[in-house]
């Protein structure tokens, strides 16, 4: 044998009798490689496969994400990157580093798996930031709430938004917007408090990054307008009991002094209401038949009212290069999902803009 690689099958081994076996192993078979095979069922697979390496073993057994039967396998994205920037280790080049985010949330993506975003190095969360301190401070010195750059393994800084943000934590999304905002200026405050005003009423944006900058954009007056609802109606019929329902929505919209007014079905009245928007839209602005909707979620909101509730629609919308998030609130769902609906397609149009596509 070649290769000697020990098993910890039914994941319930801690760090320290890992380091044990493994430094035994190459003490008794020193021709011999030794490798390590973890499962996740104590939270410590990634450790434990660490530990091995400090104890001599160099094959190490895993899968990417940590996808596996029962809790998982060792994390090998964690695995690589914690080899290379925490023990020295150079198993990949500091290129193949930059693509470990990328092929993190290729195979979610193949595995029709959602992301965990709070997944070290990885995840969406991995390097975001809320607190006003904590966003005060990483602008002085990233490391003191990051502990390494998330450049270097392709992941990106993100400064989350909510009625409890400081005003840096806006000059900073500002800069991230290509605004002139300064944290102590009379427009910072007025986004602060239409943000806490929003926020009362049931929106937030901590998902909905396209949203939250359109938000500031119309706090400081500088949003372009670029299509008017005339109205739209939604029509949902059953036809009999055992019939699925039927869903018709009809809009009409401005653009630049032309009408556009279109009729859609959908599987359901938000779906039937997003055809028909596309369908009109997509006449004056055919740049938006690119955009997809990722993920569509909906919470209650003020639940201690039963069907009168507020809900909160969150939409993500994506063009094939970026991903964005969209929000609205209403106590009538279409409505929510309209207003989510609206900004995303404001927020693809204003990025057009902004890269000078039209």
């Amino acid at each position: 044998a070649k290769v000697l690689v020990l098993c910890d099958t039914n994941g319930g081994s801690m760090p320290w009798l890992i380091e044990d076996g493994v430094r035994a192993v190459r003490e008794a078979f020193p021709e011999v490689v030794a490798g390590i095979h973890c499962h996740n069922d104590g939270e410590v697979a990634v450790a434990n496969s660490l530990a091995a390496v400090r104890a001599g073993s160099t094959h190490i057994q895993g899968t990417i994400n940590g996808i596996g039967e029962r809790c998982g396998n060792a994390n090998l994205v964690s695995i690589a990157a914690d080899l290379a920037f925490k023990m020295d280790e150079p198993v990949l080049t500091d290129e193949k580093l930059q693509q470990l985010t990328r092929v993190s949330r290729f195979v979610y993506e193949l595995a029709n798996l959602t992301p965990n975003k709070r997944q070290a190095y990885v995840g969406r969360s991995a390097f975001a930031h809320k607190g006003g301190m904590h966003v005060s401070a990483i602008q002085r010195a990233t490391l003191t709430y990051e502990h390494i750059e998330p450049e270097r393994v392709g992941n990106q800084r993100r400064v989350l938004v909510s009625d409890l943000a400081g005003r840096s934590n806006l000059a900073f999304k500002a800069r991230e917007f290509g605004l002139d905002l300064e944290s102590n200026s009379p427009g910072a405050a007025a986004i602060l408090d239409k943000l806490k005003d929003m926020e009362a009423r049931g929106y937030q944006y901590e998902g909905a990054d396209g949203s939250f900058e359109l938000l500031m954009k119309r706090t400081l007056g500088q949003h372009k307008e670029f299509f008017k609802l005339i109205g739209f109606r939604v029509i949902d019929e059953k036809r009999a009991g055992d019939d699925k329902p039927i869903s018709e929505a009809s809009i009409q919209i401005e653009v630049d002094g032309k009408v556009a007014h279109t009729v859609a079905m959908g599987d359901g009245p938000v779906n039937a209401l997003d055809h028909a928007l596309r369908k009109a839209l997509q006449q004056f602005y055919p740049e938006l038949a690119s955009v997809k909707l990722l993920d569509y979620k909906v919470r209650v909101v003020t639940s201690n009212r039963g069907t009168d509730a507020a809900v909160r629609v969150l939409v993500e919308s994506g063009d094939g290069e970026d991903k964005w998030g969209t929000v609205g609130v209403s106590e009538n769902i279409v409505e929510a999902s309209w207003q989510a609906l609206v900004d995303s397609f404001d927020y693809r149009l204003f990025k057009s803009e902004r890269r000078g596509e039209r």
